[in-house]
């Protein structure tokens, strides 16, 4: 939709991500005049270079898998091999018709597309070339990028999730540094694939932000499938030739392999945009907000990865949605962390809400805190599908279930129902009333809960 380049906007989002496009639409939607400011394509890094994408290779992984162990079922299968033109092309079709949707919704809502490299150059102005796009307000939302560490150049055999994202070819032996959330999805991908895989990490252990009991599942699933990892150990350099990259640790090991994949996080995207220049609070490339999500200048929000917290697709998501609400006066209540669903897809998968039961431990004290953990082995879907893991609930004693973590294959899909009992303040009496369809993986939360109650059924008292 075209607009006079003089017009002063409601609102202006400089970047079209998760954050950027939700705060757009729904602005849009409020009857607010809205320009979105994209130097790439709209989705970001969730739809190009994230969230979508790599879901799609861990599916095509899973098919793998199945493939290989059909036998386990009575299916007679063998696994030839995997075809990188013929994953890639699967993985950019789904990619593909969700980008062309997101250009129609924005179309819909006649959302102001500015198509460029945007800049912050005032507090009410981005400039866009020589083009300067005025709003009454602005929202930063220019997202995060694959980190490396200082001195480890990328390049070559040293790759992040953005390079190994487009590999045509599956190696045969693959170093992941960094064991958080997408170090352990690349290492179950190519495993699946058929790669031998080794996860260096520094901290104690795999998925250290997650409650101790999952990073314990996980590692003892990565141990049966013949993953590799070395925690509690640093990484000290790499170089490499044209046969292999040679990673060196800190004890004095160095390991050989095709490809070193570079998965210490995601860094916020904020250098060389204005925002300092501008006078907006800038910590270690972060921007922080109020709970509000204002930054320091007035009527510049910022969104997303660029804010300090978890770095998340829905956390944006959300950000973007009560930005606009708050622009438009409706008085959202604010987005919370602790209330974000968190999963990671790996096989098998982590799926948690709210504390982890040493937080809660820490925040109410021990004796207030009640821990129930139900084991999949009693549930009969989990069985069928060939699963282990649990589910872990935690309550303040004779209070609302605080906390939630899952582990399993497929548990990500049982995280809704556990964001509404946490956000909810949802007594474990209450949730045991209600009925879970049988035979589902869904029945796992009936069974912790009416457990927590005091009322276990197909457990062990």
């Amino acid at each position: 939709m075209a607009q006079d380049t003089d017009e002063v906007f409601d609102v202006v989002i400089l970047g079209g991500g998760s954050g950027g496009y939700a705060c757009a639409f729904r602005a849009a939607e409020l009857g607010l005049r809205v320009a979105l400011v994209e130097k790439d394509k709209l989705g970001g890094t969730c739809l190009h270079r994230g969230c979508i994408p790599t879901k799609a290779l861990l599916h095509a992984a899973e098919v793998a898998d199945s493939a290989r162990e059909g036998e386990k079922f009575g299916v007679r299968t063998t696994l030839e091999g995997i075809d990188m033109s013929g994953v890639n092309k699967y993985k950019d079709g789904i990619v593909g018709r969700l980008y062309k949707g997101l250009q129609g919704l924005a179309s819909a809502h006649q959302v102001t597309v500015v198509e460029g490299e945007g800049r912050l150059t005032a507090a009410d102005t981005v400039t866009v070339g020589e083009r300067e796009v005025k709003g009454r307000n602005v929202v930063l939302a220019s997202g995060s990028y694959a980190r490396s560490l200082p001195g480890l150049e990328i390049g070559g055999r040293i790759l992040t999730s953005d390079q190994a994202l487009t590999l045509d070819f599956v190696p045969a032996s693959v170093v992941v540094l960094g064991g958080g959330v997408i170090g352990v999805e690349f290492a179950s991908v190519w495993r699946s694939f058929g790669a031998e895989v080794t996860i260096v990490e520094a901290l104690p252990r795999l998925v250290a932000a997650e409650d101790e009991s999952a990073s314990k599942a996980l590692e003892r699933a990565f141990r049966k499938r013949k993953i590799a990892f070395k925690t509690g150990v640093k990484f000290t350099g790499a170089t490499q030739d044209e046969n292999a990259v040679h990673i060196s640790l800190e004890n004095g090991e160095t390991l050989d392999a095709d490809l070193l994949l570079v998965a210490v996080g995601r860094g916020p995207s904020s250098a060389g945009l204005g925002y300092e220049e501008v006078g907006v609070s800038v910590g270690r490339g972060f921007v922080p907000t109020d709970e509000r999500l204002r930054t320091n200048v007035a009527n510049v929000f910022a969104v997303g990865d660029l804010v300090p917290g978890l770095q998340l697709a829905h956390r944006g998501f959300a950000h973007g949605i009560f930005v606009a609400e708050e622009i438009a006066g409706l008085n959202p209540a604010p987005v919370v962390d602790s209330g974000i669903p968190r999963v990671t897809y790996c096989d098998p998968e982590i799926a948690s809400v709210g504390l982890t039961e040493a937080q809660a431990r820490q925040t109410y004290g021990d004796d207030k805190v009640q821990v129930y953990e139900y084991n999949l082995g009693g549930n009969g879907k989990s069985q069928i599908l060939g699963t282990t893991g649990f589910v872990k609930t935690i309550r303040v004693t004779d209070g609302p279930v605080v906390g939630f973590v899952a582990v399993g294959a497929r548990m990500g899909e049982q995280v809704g129902e556990a964001s509404l009992i946490v956000n909810w303040e949802a007594y474990p009496e209450e949730v045991a009333q209600l009925l879970h369809a049988h035979p589902t993986q869904n029945e796992s939360l009936g069974e912790a809960h009416m457990a927590l109650a005091g009322k276990p059924l197909h457990v062990h008292a």
